[in-house]
Parts: C-alpha cells; sequence; structure tokens
C-alpha cells in the first residue's frame, strides 16, 4: 500500500527558508515519479516540483524556479523539497504525490493528475 507522509511545514518570514520532506513507502521499484503541489487559500492546487525517483531527473515549475529545489536521498525513501528566499504568495498547504505513467513535467504543468496524496503540510510565509 502506497503512502506518502509530509512534514516540514511551518511559519517562516519572507525572506526565509524551510525544508519540506515526504516520506514514501510501498513501492515494489523506483520508477515513480514524486510530486510537490500546494494549494493556497481560496486559489487551485498547482505543480511546484517533481521527481523521477529511478534517476533524480527533476522538473521545477518555472515560477520557483531558482528559489526551490527537489531531491531524494539515496536509500529513495524521501523527497525533499528546500525552498529558499520564501515569498508571502508561497504561503499554502503543500502535498506530496506519486505517479507512474508519465514525465515529471505533465503532472507539475497540470495535463494529468498523480495517483496518490499525503495529506498535506501547512506553509505560512509572514512577517
Amino acid at each position: 500500500q502506497v503512502q506518502l507522509v509530509e512534514s516540514g511545514g511551518g511559519l517562516v518570514q519572507p525572506g526565509g527558508s524551510l525544508n519540506l520532506s515526504c516520506e514514501v513507502s510501498g513501492f515494489s521499484s523506483d520508477y515513480y515519479r514524486i510530486g510537490w503541489f500546494r494549494q493556497a487559500p481560496g486559489k487551485e492546487r498547482e505543480g511546484v516540483s517533481c521527481i523521477f525517483m529511478h534517476d533524480r531527473v527533476a522538473y521545477v515549475k518555472e515560477s520557483v524556479k531558482g528559489r526551490f529545489t527537489i531531491s531524494r536521498d539515496s536509500a529513495k525513501k524521501t523527497v525533499h523539497l528546500q525552498m529558499n528566499n520564501l515569498k508571502l504568495e508561497d504561503t499554502a498547504v503543500y502535498y506530496c504525490a506519486d505517479a507512474v505513467g508519465y514525465v515529471c513535467a505533465d503532472y507539475i504543468e497540470g495535463y494529468y493528475d498523480m495517483d496518490y496524496w499525503g495529506k498535506g503540510t501547512l506553509v505560512t510565509v509572514s512577517s
């Protein structure tokens, strides 16, 4: 059974940093992708970044490129989203999700939906 558990959210000032983690379990191989998405109050969910667990090839949404970095640990059990220079508009619930069918860009740009989702972690950027 696939399970995804997010952690690392919290309150941070503008310009600050947070490192979100997504613990993954229940996969029989590493041919799957883990994506990070966010949903701000009153807004639609949007893709942020995604990584292919097999070879670490990553995709980052243009709007956060240069500030957000996705990575996975060598044991392939945790995916991190390092968020730097946070802005007020980064405030949202951040979710990780998995999928096996398409390339990361297709999921982050919204062409396809991912398969399983975590419950999310809240990131609040406020002064």
